[in-house]
């Protein structure tokens, strides 16, 4: 049995790495967005796309490709191949990246089997992963060909909410495949095995449960808004705390003809969703936190059940300053607003997986 759990926890360490490299592949994803860099590579080259140009004409000869685009012809046009090669480096990189999170897949992969370390238990969760991996690689490619179409400069903003939570569902689904190597839940923890018996205990146990499944769901509809956000550029619509532009339910809301089309286009009713999911997850929480302080058990649990309640404070306290940051973007400068924004959707990554660890610790 010792021999099965150091092999099972070295599958979990190797899922835990590339948990960490998915989030960091997410920041990339951020940063692209953020220096406007998604556009820049106009084709998917799987193998000799992960090498940069070497020579001075496959420079030329890229920068005449990105010529051809809406976004070059309609807002880059003043761009020499040094602007080119600073965009072209960001999304280069992101996709190095996730190329590499696939080798390390691989490799991993081929290893464990090889050394017999596998479980027949694994063999689905593995399956998902490669599958899950994969659709995310055809979205992204999806998403980035919105933008090279007709008179668009960025990639369609639903199209990047649509990449941003497939890539938030592969974390989560892959740190959770690295839990149940390595954590035991509560109600399997040897320490409670006599608070198990008690009905009072499995009620609270169970409420904690029901608002964990609660506050994913509002948490998902909130990353979509806060992808519409960073589509849309939205944050500067408003850019004024705490009031929305003087007001606490703002005009405008129902602009467009339609509520579906008022809910992924129209920035104002993006800004205002975004925030009231914001306060409402921040209220939720407070109050969920109280129950999971109410639990004592193991160190990883007495750990974890602090984090929701630590995250959403700092994740609102970062899209306040962001909010306000949007006044002072100036484009193609990284500055106080795009640091504010990178840190929110890393914070907003990180609350995303504590409550995974809530959902995956108070599970039967």
């Amino acid at each position: 049995m010792e021999i099965q759990d150091q092999k099972s926890s070295a599958v979990a360490n190797w899922l835990l790495l590339g948990v960490a490299m998915t989030v960091i592949q997410i920041a990339l994803g951020g940063i692209t967005r953020l220096t406007g860099s998604g556009l820049s590579i106009t084709e998917w080259d799987v193998v000799t796309g992960a090498l940069p140009p070497m020579s001075e004409a496959a420079w030329q000869a890229l920068f005449a490709k990105y010529k051809t685009t809406p976004q070059f012809q309609l807002l880059n046009f003043d761009f020499t191949l040094a602007n080119f090669k600073f965009i072209f480096f960001w999304e280069w990189f992101h996709r190095l990246w996730a190329r590499t999170i696939g080798l390390v897949f691989a490799f991993g992969f081929i290893y464990f089997l090889v050394k017999k370390y596998f479980q027949p238990k694994m063999i689905k969760p593995l399956v998902i992963l490669f599958l899950l991996g994969a659709l995310q690689g055809a979205i992204g490619w999806i998403m980035v060909a919105s933008g090279l179409e007709g008179d668009a400069v960025y990639v369609k903003p639903t199209r990047l909410a649509l990449h941003f939570i497939f890539a938030l569902g592969l974390l989560a689904y892959t740190y959770w495949f690295a839990l149940s190597l390595k954590v035991t839940p509560l109600m399997k923890q040897a320490e409670l095995a006599n608070a198990n018996k008690d009905k009072a205990f499995l009620k609270h146990l169970s409420s904690i449960k029901i608002w964990a499944w609660f506050i994913l769901i509002i948490l998902c509809f909130q990353l979509i808004y806060g992808a519409l956000m960073a589509g849309h550029k939205a944050a500067n619509v408003a850019a004024t705390w705490p009031t929305i532009n003087g007001a606490w339910i703002p005009a405008g809301l129902m602009s467009k003809e339609g509520f579906f089309l008022n809910a992924v286009n129209n920035t104002i009713w993006i800004h205002f969703i975004h925030r009231g999911l914001a306060y409402l997850l921040l209220i939720i929480i407070v109050l969920w936190s109280l129950k999971l302080f109410r639990i004592n058990g193991s160190f990883f649990w007495n750990t974890v059940r602090r984090m929701p309640l630590t995250l959403v404070l700092f994740q609102v306290a970062l899209g306040i300053f962001t909010v306000l940051a949007s006044a002072h973007i100036v484009p193609g400068v990284w500055a106080g607003f795009e640091w504010m924004a990178q840190l929110h959707q890393l914070v907003g990554m990180l609350l995303l997986l504590s409550v995974v660890n809530i959902i995956y610790s108070v599970k039967e």
